[in-house]
C-alpha cells in the first residue's frame, strides 16, 4: 500500500469524524448558546484526530461498521478536547494557543472554559451510550466502563495530577512512563480497544496483544510529543513550543536526551509493528498509523 493511499485514508478519516462531531455537538444556536458555541470552538476545525484514526483503524481488525466506529471517535475525540480546554486554563497550564488559535479561556472567559470540559465529558458518555457500538448490551456497557475508567482518577485525569506534582524533579524512566501510561496514553490505548469491540469478537490472547499495542503507541506518541516540544516552532505545532523546558517539566528529552528519545520511540514502533504483523492485513491501517505518529513533524 502506497503512503498516497495510506493519505487518503487519513484524510478520509479526519474528515468523516469532522462531519460526525459537527452532528453529535449541539448547535450554536440552542440555549445556553453561548456554552454550545464554545463546545463547538474547542472541538471543531483542528486537531489531527489521531485518537478517532486510531478508532477506525482498530475497527479494520474485526470488521466493525465504520457508523459505529464514528460514533466511538466522537465519544473519545471529545473527551480529548474537553482536557485540552482544561489543561490549557491559568490554574493548569495557562497556555494561549491551541490547535493554532487562541485557547478557550483566552476567546471566551475562564469559566465558560471550565462549562465547556464539563460538558464535552458528560457529552461524550451521552454520545456512545445513545446507539449501539457493539451487538451485546453488556458488552457495550463493558466498553463504557472502559472509557470511563481511562478517562477518570486512574486513567488521564490521573496522569495529569502526577504530572502537576512532578513539576521541577527529576522522574526515572519508570516513573515518567508511569506517569505517561495514564496522561497520554489512556486515552489512546482506549482508542485502539474500543475500535476492535466495534466488531466481531476476538480472543483474549488477540485483545491481550492489542491491549499491549494501544500502551505503546501511546508512549512512543509522547515521546514524539517530547521531541517536537523542544526542536519543533510554534507555528508548526500549533501551540506553544518550548513550554515543557520553561515550566521545568519532566520529559524523555530532559531524562535522555533528544538521540536516545528518537530511538526508543523507533524501538516501541518496531515492537507495536511486531505485534501487528500476526494479525496479517487487517492490521495494515494500524500499522502505517503507528508508522506515522512516531515519524510525525506536528
Amino acid at each position: 500500500m502506497t503512503a498516497a493511499t495510506f493519505s487518503q485514508w487519513m484524510g478520509d478519516i479526519q474528515q468523516r469524524t469532522e462531519s460526525a462531531l459537527d452532528q453529535a455537538l449541539p448547535d450554536a444556536e440552542i440555549v445556553p448558546a453561548r456554552l454550545h458555541e464554545a463546545m463547538r470552538y474547542a472541538v471543531l476545525g483542528g486537531g489531527k484526530r489521531v485518537r478517532p484514526l486510531l478508532v477506525h483503524a482498530a475497527g479494520e481488525l474485526t470488521g466493525a461498521a465504520p457508523e459505529r466506529l464514528d460514533r466511538v471517535a466522537c465519544a473519545i475525540e471529545m473527551i480529548h478536547a474537553y482536557s485540552l480546554v482544561h489543561d490549557d486554563m491559568p490554574c493548569m497550564d495557562d497556555d494561549v494557543l491551541r490547535r493554532g488559535k487562541p485557547t478557550v479561556h483566552v476567546q471566551y472567559d475562564d469559566a465558560t472554559a471550565l462549562l465547556v470540559g464539563d460538558a464535552l465529558q458528560t457529552q461524550a458518555f451521552q454520545h456512545i451510550a445513545d446507539a449501539a457500538v457493539s451487538d451485546d448490551p453488556q458488552r457495550q456497557i463493558a466498553m463504557i466502563r472502559q472509557l470511563a475508567q481511562a478517562t477518570g482518577s486512574r486513567g488521564m485525569c490521573g496522569g495529569q495530577a502526577i504530572d502537576l506534582a512532578s513539576v521541577g524533579l527529576q522522574l526515572s524512566l519508570a516513573e515518567l512512563e508511569f506517569m505517561h501510561i495514564h496522561k497520554t496514553g489512556a486515552l489512546i490505548r482506549a482508542s485502539i480497544n474500543l475500535g476492535v469491540q466495534c466488531g466481531r469478537l476476538l480472543d483474549d490472547d488477540e485483545m491481550a496483544s492489542l491491549d499491549h499495542v494501544g500502551k505503546v503507541i501511546g508512549l512512543l506518541f509522547q515521546i514524539v510529543d517530547d521531541i517536537l516540544d523542544t526542536e519543533a516552532d510554534t507555528a508548526t505545532l500549533g501551540k506553544t513550543a518550548g513550554k515543557d523546558a520553561a515550566n521545568d517539566k519532566p520529559t524523555y528529552v530532559s531524562l535522555l536526551g533528544v538521540t536516545r528519545a528518537r530511538e526508543l520511540a523507533e524501538e516501541m514502533c518496531q515492537d507495536a509493528l511486531d505485534r501487528l504483523a500476526a494479525f496479517g492485513e487487517s492490521s495494515q491501517r494500524l500499522a502505517e498509523l503507528t508508522r506515522f505518529i512516531v515519524r510525525r513533524q506536528f
